[in-house]
């Protein structure tokens, strides 16, 4: 996936449209009827698990030098406390001490509704409608004998929450939380892993029941929501799932054309879904109606080797850098690019991806992140050629001590594109 998650959101409501207004779903429905939820035996993230985080966290600060991790509503603070939460302008917060339980901070009237979801021992203080959030935090700060030692701020925090902390926290030094998040969030645990290669089968279960109803005249809209359907159907909660067709396959994140499938074109697709909150990312290419043709196998066959020459480059302790760099050489000696350049490959080859479907690092030129053990990633090298198609397989891997393994396994043709 080569797109943001507000990109995502809005690809994934515009494929749901058409199926509101049209008998597509309906003339579906008895073939989804065969579908089962294959995700009941995914075991979601427990109080232990939990626990080993803030003590990694802890130790990470503590190697940092940092008093505390601040953190707003997102991915993180599920990750650390259980919370699920939305931002808006009133902050809930919650904040890691480098010894003890952690803080949370959240309106008055919402303390109920918070409670529902945390699922660590922490403290909860609230603020109300004529008070401000970070004065609570930076109270409590003081309290702990934190307030003039170093204090981590995620990076996805909006700007006016440290600005106001600052205000009433003047003394603590405001630094990036990356060491400590970062260093907790990268690495993943064998639970996690789990969770992933769940949401991975159930992105391929729809895949498959998808490819024989692909029909001449749909639409990528029509194909994205059959596709959202089937995901539902076995249990996943879709993410995103993007159709392009023909020329529109050109463009990594499609055409505001409508095109529609026929014999000889391209369809490439781009879905994932999560299960307990971790993510899929799949991605694959191929002729529905009718034949390939001579050069549609051609690039097919060099994307499916690009794939390879990146898992071959990913190895313990390289750089996140040197795996994109080993793609680029692979395609610049077959005429594309250089570098970015049309046509060939104007993206990154992968990004990190766990709780989030983007995550850091991303394999990309100049990443000098290290690969370890634990950590995630995209494998996507598409080939790109303008007002012609393009070609993105997708598969997301792990890092282990001996080398990368698959969550999916690419497909060997254009003509067998799930196996």
């Amino acid at each position: 996936m080569v797109f943001s998650p507000s990109r995502r959101s809005l690809l994934a409501a515009a494929a749901a449209v058409p199926l509101l207004s049209s008998g597509l779903l309906r003339a579906a429905e008895p073939d989804l009827s065969a579908l089962r939820d294959i995700t009941t035996g995914a075991v979601p993230i427990g109080r232990d698990e939990r626990a080993r985080r803030l003590a990694r966290a802890q130790a990470l600060m503590a190697a940092s030098g940092l008093g505390a991790v601040l953190i707003e509503p997102g991915s993180s603070m599920l990750y650390f406390t259980g919370v699920r939460w939305g931002r808006s302008e009133r902050p809930t917060l919650a904040i890691l001490p480098r010894e003890g339980e952690p803080l949370i901070v959240t309106p008055f009237f919402e303390e109920p509704s918070v409670r529902q979801t945390l699922s660590v021992p922490a403290a909860v203080r609230v603020w109300q409608e004529d008070g401000n959030a970070l004065a609570v935090v930076a109270g409590w700060l003081k309290e702990r004998g934190l307030d003039r030692l170093p204090i981590g701020i995620e990076e996805t925090t909006r700007v006016f929450i440290p600005a106001d902390l600052a205000r009433f926290a003047p003394d603590a030094r405001q630094v990036s939380a990356n060491p400590v998040v970062r260093g907790c969030r990268m690495i993943k645990t064998p639970a996690e892993l789990a969770l992933m290669q769940c949401a991975t089968e159930v992105t391929l279960a729809a895949y498959r029941w998808l490819a024989p109803r692909v029909e001449a005249g749909m639409t990528g809209s029509q194909i994205g929501a059959l596709m959202t359907a089937a995901t539902t159907r076995l249990g996943g909660d879709p993410e995103f799932a993007l159709a392009l067709i023909g020329p529109a396959a050109a463009l990594p994140h499609g055409s505001r054309e409508v095109h529609r499938i026929a014999a000889g074109e391209i369809l490439l697709m781009d879905c994932g879904c999560t299960v307990q909150g971790y993510q899929s990312d799949i991605s694959r290419t191929w002729v529905p109606q009718g034949s390939a043709t001579v050069a549609q196998r051609k690039v097919w066959d060099q994307a499916a080797r690009g794939q390879q020459v990146a898992l071959a480059a990913a190895r313990i302790g390289v750089t996140a850098g040197s795996v994109d760099d080993a793609v680029r050489r692979y395609y610049t000696g077959l005429g594309y690019g250089p570098d970015y350049k049309l046509p060939g490959l104007s993206h990154r080859t992968g990004h990190g991806i766990g709780m989030d479907g983007h995550e850091p690092v991303n394999l990309v030129r100049g990443e000098t992140t290290r690969l370890a053990a634990g950590m995630c990633f995209s494998n996507e090298p598409g080939i790109y050629l303008p007002g012609q198609f393009g070609v993105r397989l997708e598969d997301c891997f792990h890092m282990t001590a001996e080398g990368p393994r698959w969550f999916s396994t690419p497909p060997k043709s254009i003509d067998r594109p799930f196996g």
